[in-house]
């Protein structure tokens, strides 16, 4: 699925899962949902399962939004004491749209917490009293964790059940554009590391005099981190500079933000030092990840940085905020900095980076590995000091999950591919009313956009062109993804588009499918008369990718 294509669904009001592999955009996706709802007069609760994570989207922690704070578990007079806090009440009370990012990282018991609050609240029984709910994550990085006990996903509660959730799998690659290592990263992610991807990350282990000095390492362990960011700055003799974050707002939030903030509370720089920029410019000067040297401190004593490509930006302290309703409730300020010599590969989450030291070899958690591996956005950018097998393991029970998962988007793309889109648009119209908002026509931009994008039998696109001569070089279709650096799925679509404007012929692509799978798929797309793939895959239980039967119903046609 495309990130319009989500975008489409979200826009609706339904509860939604949004998902897709790092790089994807699914931060991209749900903050242009964000954007739209506020300009339609609509304050969404955007919320995260980590204060890492809530930082990013500028909101709390599901934990702190709800009020059940660090609690494993509630009785119902627990349930009934948070519930009878006013401020807890009033907020939930107010929100109509809950956001969750990372939600991976919560365990099906917080999940379930939240709920019950949500419903004592509102005095709904509903999943979460009735709110749209809209889940962002991705079940193969890091999963939860549980103080007392194995952590169970979020997906087993009954809740999710319950939501009734669309599920959008994003399929686009926007980070990484080297193919061989996305082929890495995807067999990693499905379980299917073999000899060969293995050998080509270990050609990536360096010795320590081949390191880059300006990349940052990764660690699985705090400790390590702390040691290695103290050591190096110590080894610079130019003096140190110390810059202390400043906070405004109740004690407690900010606590939370100071937690979730990547640039730390006092800031040690030296000219000299390697740093990461912790936030995105709004100039765009620089991303989150962006990394740099401090060449000197300007007249107001402000570090300036030269960025890996040569850039000099002149650094000022940026707001990390709290917000609550459109409100800022709690905020701090420190320059969007932090040494770069080290991180935890949890810190690193949602991160992209052009380098990075990689010491794999004490990886513990499933995920771990794939989430370090896949910050970077080429191979050549990733230098191993250390593996271990636990870092190209990803958690088994995902791995039948997924499949699900893929199956569940491909459904909700294709029912919202037949709705005509006067229909789509009643639905959003409909829910912009529903939350108290006001319908926002057309710009004249979108429409001179949409025109454009309408106009595919006057010529050719590019990218369309570029996929069709891939696919008659007789290439499979993985060598041609890899050929166009892109996903499969993405391949399959320029296909499909091809196919409607009437540029493909049936010689153009068959070699693509395997020879053993044309049958089968077959007699299965001929057993079900909705022409729905996700039934189709489930018959096959698995046996045959969408993209194989997806090629297959192209030929039938």
């Amino acid at each position: 699925m495309t990130q319009g294509e989500a975008l489409t669904i979200l826009k609706t009001g339904a509860n939604v899962f949004l998902t897709g592999e790092p790089g994807s955009g699914k931060t991209h996706t749900i903050n242009a949902f964000i954007d739209w709802l506020r300009s339609s007069g609509i304050e969404p609760s955007v919320t995260a399962a980590t204060g890492i994570a809530a930082t990013h989207v500028g909101g709390m922690t599901l934990h702190s939004w709800s009020g059940i704070g660090i609690s494993e578990s509630l009785s119902p007079a627990d349930v009934d004491r948070i519930a009878s806090k006013e401020h807890i009440a009033r907020r939930i009370q107010k929100a109509s749209v809950l956001i969750i990012e990372e939600i991976s990282m919560l365990s099906a018991s917080t999940f379930e917490m939240a709920d019950a609050v949500c419903r004592e609240v509102r005095r709904i029984d509903a999943p979460f009293g009735g709110l749209t709910v809209v889940l962002v994550g991705d079940f193969f990085q890091l999963p939860p964790v549980s103080r007392n006990r194995e952590a169970v996903f979020s997906y087993a509660s009954p809740v999710w059940r319950n939501l009734n959730l669309l599920t959008c799998y994003l399929t686009e690659q926007y980070r990484q554009d080297d193919a061989d290592f996305l082929n890495i990263l995807s067999a990693i992610r499905s379980g299917e590391v073999e000899e060969m991807h293995y050998e080509e990350l270990m050609r990536r282990q360096s010795e320590p005099t081949d390191l880059p000095p300006d990349a940052p390492k990764l660690f699985s362990h705090n400790a390590d981190v702390d040691r290695i960011n103290a050591s190096e700055l110590e080894k610079i003799s130019s003096p140190v500079k110390k810059f202390r974050m400043s906070a405004k707002g109740k004690d407690s939030l900010v606590e939370g933000l100071k937690r979730g903030c990547l640039s730390p509370e006092v800031l040690e720089l030296k000219q000299g030092a390697a740093v990461m920029f912790t936030k995105n410019s709004p100039q765009g000067k620089f991303v989150n990840g962006t990394l740099g040297i401090v060449t000197g401190f300007d007249a107001g004593g402000q570090p300036i940085v030269e960025t890996k490509d040569g850039r000099t930006v002149s650094t000022e302290p940026m707001e990390w905020q709290l917000e609550e309703q459109g409100k800022v409730k709690a905020s701090v300020s420190q320059l969007p900095l932090r040494l770069a010599y080290a991180m935890t590969v949890h810190k690193s989450q949602g991160m992209s980076m052009d380098a990075a030291i990689m010491d794999l070899s004490r990886a513990f958690e499933y995920g771990q590995g794939y989430v370090a591996l896949s910050r970077v956005r080429r191979l050549s950018g990733v230098y191993l000091t250390g593996l271990n097998q636990r870092a190209l393991e990803v958690h088994p029970e995902i791995l039948e999950k997924d499949r699900d998962f893929r199956a569940a988007s491909e459904a909700a793309r294709e029912a919202f591919t037949e709705m005509k889109e006067s229909e789509t648009v009643d639905l959003q119209k409909k829910f912009v009313k529903a939350m108290g908002g006001a319908w926002q026509s057309e710009t004249a931009e979108d429409g001179i956009a949409r025109a454009k994008a309408g106009k595919r039998t006057g010529g050719l696109p590019g990218r369309l062109a570029e996929t069709l001569q891939a696919a008659r070089d007789g290439k499979s279709l993985s060598e041609v993804a890899k050929a166009r650096a892109l996903t499969a799925s993405t391949i399959v679509k320029h296909l499909e588009e091809l196919a409607e404007i009437g540029k493909l012929l049936r010689s153009d692509f068959a070699h693509l499918v395997p020879i053993d799978a044309v049958d089968e798929i077959h007699e299965a797309l001929a057993a079900d008369s909705s022409e729905r793939l996700a039934p189709v895959f489930h018959a096959l239980r698995g046996r045959h990718s969408f993209e194989a039967i997806r090629l297959v119903r192209l030929m039938k046609r």
